[in-house]
C-alpha cells in the first residue's frame, strides 16, 4: 500500500467534496419540500390523489437511481420537444440532471416515510384540535406534522445516509464529485486500491456525521417532547375529556 499515494488522493478528492455536499444537501432539501404535501395527499387525500402519489413513489422507489439518472440525462435529450423547449437549458447540464433525479428520488422515499409517520399520529390528538376549532391546515402545521416528523426521523436519517452514498452516481454523467475525482485520478495513476480506499473513507466520514446528527436531533426532540404537554396547555382540557 502506497501511503504517499493515499495522502495525495485525500488532497485531490477533497476538491470533489463541495460538489458531493451540494448535490446531497440540495437534493434532500428539495425532496423534503416536495414530500410534505405529497405525504399528506398519500395519507389523507382522496383515493385518486392517494393512488397517484403511490404510483409516483412506487416507480421511483422500485427502480435503480442509476437508471433514473440515465433516463433523465440521456433519455430526455432524445425528445425533440424537450430540446426545443426552455427545459433544455437546464437538462443539457449534467449537474441539473443529477439534481433533478436525486430530488425526485429523495422525494419519493421521504413521502412514504412521512406518510407512515402521519398515519401513526393518534386520532385523539387531531380530534382534540378539531374540537378546539382549529382548521385543518392549522392542525396539520401545528400538531400533526411535528408529531409525524418525530416518529419518522429515524427512517429519514437512513434516507439522508442513502442520498450521501447515492450521490456517487453523479460521476456516471461526467460530474467530478468525490467518486468522479477518484475515477479520474485512477485513470492517470493506475492505483485504484489506494484511491478508492480514501474515497470510501471520506464517504464513511460523511455518513457517520449524518448518523450522529440524526441521533442528536432525535435526543433533542425526545427531551423536548417531555415538555410538549406542559407548553401546549390549550390542549389539556380537551385531551382529558377525550381520554375519559
Amino acid at each position: 500500500m502506497d501511503l504517499n499515494m493515499m495522502v495525495e488522493a485525500a488532497m485531490v478528492l477533497s476538491s470533489g467534496l463541495k460538489l458531493t455536499l451540494t448535490l446531497t444537501i440540495q437534493a434532500l432539501a428539495i425532496g423534503f419540500v416536495l414530500s410534505v404535501p405529497l405525504a399528506f395527499m398519500r395519507a389523507f387525500g382522496r383515493p385518486a390523489l392517494s393512488y397517484g402519489v403511490l404510483a409516483y413513489t412506487y416507480v421511483f422507489r422500485g427502480t435503480p437511481m442509476l437508471v433514473q439518472l440515465f433516463l433523465v440525462y440521456y433519455g430526455l435529450g432524445q425528445i425533440e420537444a424537450v430540446r426545443a423547449s426552455i427545459l433544455w437549458v437546464v437538462l443539457r447540464d449534467p449537474f441539473w440532471c443529477a439534481l433533478l433525479t436525486f430530488s425526485l428520488n429523495s422525494a419519493a422515499h421521504t413521502t412514504e416515510i412521512l406518510c407512515r409517520g402521519l398515519q401513526s399520529v393518534p386520532k385523539g390528538v387531531t380530534e382534540a384540535a378539531a374540537a378546539l376549532g382549529l382548521k385543518r391546515f392549522q392542525t396539520a402545521r401545528l400538531i400533526t406534522f411535528p408529531i409525524a416528523f418525530r416518529i419518522s426521523l429515524p427512517a429519514y436519517g437512513n434516507e439522508v445516509v442513502g442520498m450521501i452514498k447515492g450521490s456517487s452516481l453523479a460521476s456516471t454523467v461526467t460530474l467530478l464529485e468525490i467518486t468522479g475525482m477518484a475515477r479520474q485520478m485512477v485513470s492517470t495513476t493506475f492505483a485504484p486500491y489506494e484511491i478508492f480506499i480514501v474515497a470510501g473513507a471520506i464517504y464513511l466520514a460523511l455518513t457517520s456525521i449524518a448518523v450522529k446528527a440524526t441521533q442528536f436531533l432525535e435526543l433533542h426532540l425526545a427531551s423536548d417532547g417531555h415538555s410538549w404537554p406542559r407548553r401546549q396547555t390549550w390542549l389539556k382540557p380537551v385531551l382529558s375529556d377525550h381520554g375519559s
